[in-house]
C-alpha cells in the first residue's frame, strides 16, 4: 500500500525537508511544530523562517501545532524531534495510533538511561506498529537546494521499506533499503562524535593525511562498537556508515563539526554550543557512548580522547596523537582480528 497521508513530527531543518519532498510527491503531508509562528509562516508564506529561510516550500504542505490533526489517518509518521524529546512527544499520541500506522525515526541520538536508540523507544511505546529508521549523508540545507543526495530506510518490515522508498524518492533524493535497523541507527548516532573530532583536526590545521587517518579510524571504531552491540559490520560500508561519516566529518554545514572546530579554536564547550544555536547531538552521545564502551571494555581511543577534551579541558591535539601511541591494531579487524596480529 502506498503512502496517501504522511505526518512529520518536528519543525527543524531535516523534518521540513522530508515534509517538503513528500508534499512535492503529491502525498497529503502534515507537519507538526511546537512554534505557532513557524507553523503560520509555512502555511501563509511557504517558508520555515527559522531553519530554512531561503527555501520555498510546497503550498500543499500543511503545518499545525495540533498533534492529533497531524497523525490522524497518517500511513507513516516521521519522528524528527531531538532525541531528548522523542519519548515525551511520542507518548502523547501513542495510544491513539492504529496498528497499520508506521513510525520512522530520523533522529540521530541515544536515550541515556538504558542506552536505547530511537527505534527502540518507538518499539517500546508503540509495540503494535511497524518501525523504521531514516539515516544517511543528509545535510538538510543541501537537500533543500535540491542537490543530489541519498539516504537509507532501515526496517524489518518490507512493506514499510518499499513505501518509504516510493514516497520519498525524487529526481534529487534517492532512498536505499536495509534490514539492519540497529546498525543504520547506530551509524547515525556515532558519527556525530567523530564529526566533533574532525572539527578539532580542521581547526588545528592538521594535514590531509591526518584527516584521512582520523576518518578511517573513526569508521573502525564505530563499527567495532556497533558490532559488539549486535549490528552487521557490512552496514558500515554503505551510505549510513562511511557515507554519513565522510560528509559529517568534512562539512562546515555539520553542527557537530562546527562544535569541534570552535573548541579547536580555543572556545569552551559552552561557548561552542551557544554560538551554534542548534542542537548538536554528538555532545550528549559522546557521554553515553564513552560510558557504554567502558562498561563493555571496547577499545575506543577517539571517544575517550574527545571526552577528555570536551569535559575535562584536555588539549585537542592529544586526540590525534593518542592514535600514534595506543595499542597496535589491525587495519580492518573484521578481516584480521587484533588477537591474530
Amino acid at each position: 500500500m502506498k503512502i496517501n497521508k504522511a505526518a512529520v513530527i518536528g519543525g527543524g531543518s531535516f523534518g521540513t525537508v522530508v515534509a517538503n519532498i513528500l508534499a512535492d510527491n503529491e502525498i497529503e503531508t502534515w507537519q507538526w511544530l511546537r512554534d505557532a509562528t513557524i507553523a503560520e509562516s509555512i502555511n501563509t508564506h511557504q517558508k520555515n523562517d527559522k531553519y530554512l529561510p531561503d527555501t520555498p516550500l510546497n503550498p500543499a504542505l500543511n503545518a499545525t501545532t495540533e498533534l492529533d490533526e497531524a497523525i490522524q489517518g497518517a500511513d507513516v509518521i516521521f519522528v524528527s524531534v531531538p532525541s531528548r524529546y522523542v519519548r515525551e512527544v511520542v507518548s502523547s499520541f501513542a495510544a491513539k495510533l492504529m496498528p497499520q500506522q508506521a513510525l520512522v525515526s530520523t533522529t540521530k541520538g541515544i536515550e541515556p538511561e538504558r542506552f536505547l536508540l530511537m527505534s527502540q523507544v518507538l518499539e517500546e511505546l508503540c509495540p503494535a506498529n511497524p518501525v523504521g529508521v531514516l539515516s544517511g549523508p543528509n545535510l538538510a540545507k543541501e537537500i533543500a537546494r535540491r542537490e543530489l543526495a541519498a539516504t537509507v530506510i532501515a526496517s524489518k518490515n518490507s512493506d514499510l521499506r518499499r513505501n518509504v522508498q516510493s514516497g520519498l524518492s525524487c529526481s534529487y533524493f534517492r532512498v536505499y533499503a536495509s534490514d539492519d535497523l540497529y546498525g543504520v541507527e547506530l551509524s547515525g548516532a556515532l558519527k556525530n562524535i567523530y564529526a566533533i573530532v574532525s572539527g578539532f583536526v580542521a581547526a588545528l590545521g592538521m594535514g590531509e593525511n591526518s584527516r584521512s587517518m582520523i576518518i578511517t579510524r573513526s569508521l573502525a571504531e564505530m563499527s567495532r562498537f556497533a558490532v559488539a552491540l549486535g549490528a552487521n559490520p557490512l552496514t558500515f560500508l554503505g551510505l549510513a556508515g562511511v557515507g554519513d561519516l565522510v560528509v559529517t566529518c568534512s562539512s562546515p554545514l555539520s553542527r557537530n563539526y562546527r562544535v569541534g572546530y570552535a573548541i579547536g579554536e580555543g572556545k569552551t564547550l559552552d561557548e561552542a554550543v551557544n554560538s551554534l544555536g542548534e542542537v548538536a547531538e554528538g555532545v550528549n552521545t559522546l557521554r553515553y557512548v564513552r560510558a557504554k564502551a567502558a562498561e563493555l571494555d571496547i577499545y575506543m581511543p577517539l571517544v575517550m580522547g574527545a571526552y577528555e577534551v570536551l569535559f575535562n579541558g584536555a588539549d585537542p591535539r592529544l586526540v590525534a596523537q593518542g592514535l600514534m601511541s595506543g595499542d597496535h591494531a589491525s587495519d580492518v579487524e573484521f578481516a584480521l582480528p587484533r588477537s591474530e596480529i
